[in-house]
């Protein structure tokens, strides 16, 4: 992967829960992040880094994932390694804000200080019919399966992207990639 200003990238639930490793230390790194690292693609948990193009800075925050570690006895329920408030503390200027998630579920606690919010996760709930997809792996259903989302003029994007999960099957929403042009 190529990018003028160059590429970055989050860690998802899978990539944590394939990681034995990782799962029984309760920490990274993870073999997917390692990897990615090793081509020269930063992998942004919990962080931010500062870009600027024709003197103009922008800031991607990158969170660590919602649902990293699996339960276990001593881990009842799924377990976060993200801290949205610890990352947004790092951002220095006022220059705007987009935000990786992986998951979507994070927005509503997302502040307006936040430009742009990237997720993908849901896989657009795989199956899709008349835009509703009956099973979504999201406690809010619907609500952020898939597209471009507006609440209280706090912008949400959730990418169909390329996978699935638990059944190898999709009807009605394609795999994807995502170009988005910020101006």
């Amino acid at each position: 992967l190529k990018a003028p200003l160059g590429v970055l990238s989050i860690l998802g639930n899978h990539d944590w829960w394939a990681d034995g490793f990782a799962q029984r230390a309760g920490a990274g790194p993870t073999v997917a992040g390692k990897a990615l690292e090793k081509v020269g693609i930063p992998v942004l948990e919990n962080d931010v880094v500062r870009l600027e193009k024709d003197g103009h800075g922008v800031w991607i925050a990158g969170l660590a994932d919602q649902l990293a570690l699996l339960p276990t006895r001593d881990r009842p329920g799924f377990t976060g390694l993200d801290d949205l408030d610890g990352t947004l503390a790092k951002v220095s200027d006022a220059s705007p804000i987009i935000l990786l998630a992986h998951e979507p579920d994070i927005f509503p606690k997302v502040p307006w200080r936040v430009s742009l919010t990237l997720s993908g996760h849901t896989h657009g709930g795989q199956i899709r019919l008349f835009g509703y997809s009956p099973v979504v792996p999201s406690r809010f259903g619907n609500r952020y399966a898939y597209g471009h989302v507006v609440e209280n003029d706090r912008n949400l994007i959730v990418s169909g992207g390329l996978g699935f999960s638990i059944l190898p099957v999709r009807f009605g929403m394609r795999p994807e990639i995502l170009s988005i042009d910020l101006g």
